[in-house]
């Protein structure tokens, strides 16, 4: 493609999110960046939730990772449906309950201001590298299919994006994300559709002779039952709970725009809606992945070294214009979505949990309040550029694993909350909090050699999370 048509595409896609942001701006405070005052619809957040979920991890990643593990990947998303059901039947309703900004303020109220940090930090970590790695799958796309042909360096494309991001996102925050994101979904899954179209076209088969190819395909296999694999299906299901639980419920990315609607009413029809669009989403991208695989074999085409390079590979070099044009809106929306929602996050934790900015009276909250969001814009910067110094695996599995290790703890410490009455040696959390992603790793590293073969997958959430339940139940108090 011309890197000209891919410049002329990037910038209206970005005029389109600055008028947005323009436009949702218009009488905003530190609150509408914050909650969005409460006011957005349910059904805009439920499918705006959709690009954020998806981001350029399930864009590019999943399809790919059809032709080395099936469809096992559906197994991990029906864990992730009765996940949902829990943060909607459980979660939610302490959330609106207690009035919460950033839902870590949950745990001072229930063991104290150690536990209360441990939590906040924990996040802000685990969301500056799970962002981090979704944007650096999305910024290598697009340095590939623009930034390559003018000779520019990784580094600067990556800074190039979180500028237009921070450009956007600076004044407020999440109002301005709940209505990007309904953009970036809109793209996101056109982008899916009309290349399954084209690829429809290319192969001369109709809509119902694409169902029988995936159907009938040897990667459709979705179930996994050996006991030793780490695609074993109860293990990924189990994860899939527990990781959506964590990830999600306990994210406050994903929280704080469900706390953006109305009342808690809304917030669950939100996430009942949500999760039955994410479903079809993923059976979208997974049948996508069958299909790029069945094309690339009829046409006799090598396939890249890696499974992340298939979609784009296809998309930019064999499909045509129109599909390249639809590829580079759904990359472009997925690095976005994935992005922007992080910033907000990140800073309004920051703000609310560490600094304590709206009791503070003495200092210009506003002006502080962006200066920490181009601090978080500069540190997922960093974490990019480090990233692609390192990466060698797949970003789908990369994404999770770091997730195991990082959420953990905060599982941990909202089940202990919520199962009993106890208190805790408030002092003792943090070391708790350090200690148990240690011995977590440990067991991952050491599993094969010290169970007979046995791998650890997903599930090493879990397992974080009873390590971290554990510890509390030694420091409380009875």
């Amino acid at each position: 493609m011309s890197p000209l048509l891919v410049f002329g595409v990037i910038a209206a896609y970005f005029a389109l999110l600055l008028l947005i942001s323009y436009l949702t701006s218009l009488k905003s405070d530190s609150q509408t960046f914050y909650t969005g005052n409460r006011e957005s619809p349910w059904f805009l957040v439920a499918f705006g939730m959709v690009g954020a979920a998806l981001s350029g991890v399930t864009f590019i990643s999943v399809p790919g990772e059809v032709g080395n593990t099936q469809w096992a990947y559906l197994q991990f998303v029906m864990g992730n449906m009765v996940g949902y059901a829990v943060i909607g039947l459980i979660l939610i309703p302490l959330f609106y309950k207690l009035n919460l900004i950033s839902i870590y303020e949950y745990l001072k109220t229930r063991f104290g201001q150690k536990a209360y940090l441990s939590g906040a930090t924990i996040f802000l970590i685990s969301q500056t590298i799970g962002a981090s790695f979704r944007l650096f799958l999305a910024a290598t796309v697009l340095q590939l299919a623009f930034f390559d042909a003018f000779n520019i360096p990784f580094y600067a494309s990556v800074l190039t994006t979180m500028v237009l991001i921070w450009l956007y996102t600076y004044k407020s925050g999440i109002k301005t994300i709940v209505w990007t994101d309904t953009l970036q979904t809109i793209f996101l899954l056109l982008a899916v559709v009309i290349t399954i179209v084209v690829i429809g076209k290319h192969l001369d088969k109709s809509t119902s002779e694409l169902l029988t190819v995936v159907g009938d395909s040897d990667l459709s296999s979705i179930f996994v039952w050996g006991g030793n694999s780490s695609q074993n299906f109860f293990k990924m299901f189990a994860g899939g709970i527990f990781i959506t639980i964590a990830m999600n419920g306990l994210d406050q990315n994903v929280m704080q725009k469900n706390l953006t609607c109305r009342n808690q009413k809304d917030a669950q029809k939100n996430i009942f809606w949500f999760s039955i669009t994410f479903f079809i989403s993923n059976l979208l991208f997974l049948s996508l992945g069958v299909l790029l695989y069945h094309y690339a074999e009829v046409n006799g085409i090598e396939l890249p070294k890696t499974t992340d390079e298939l979609f784009p590979f296809l998309a930019l070099n064999h499909f045509g214009t129109l599909a390249g044009v639809v590829f580079l809106l759904g990359i472009t929306a997925a690095a976005f979505s994935s992005a922007d929602s992080a910033l907000t996050a990140l800073t309004t934790s920051f703000c609310i949990d560490i600094v304590n900015l709206p009791e503070r009276n003495n200092i210009d909250q506003d002006k502080t309040r962006r200066w920490i969001h181009i601090g978080f814009t500069f540190l997922v910067f960093l974490t990019i550029v480090a990233f692609n110094e390192v990466n060698d695996r797949s970003v789908v599995s990369a994404v999770f694993k770091a997730a195991g290790f990082t959420y953990g703890p905060l599982l941990g410490l909202f089940a202990f909350g919520l199962s009993n009455r106890f208190s805790v040696r408030d002092k003792w959390v943090p070391f708790i909090c350090l200690l148990s992603p240690v011995l977590s790793f440990i067991l991952d590293w050491n599993a094969a050699s010290w169970f007979n073969g046995f791998q650890f997958g997903f599930e090493i959430l879990l397992v974080n999370a009873a390590i971290t339940y554990m510890g509390l139940l030694l420091v409380s108090k009875r």
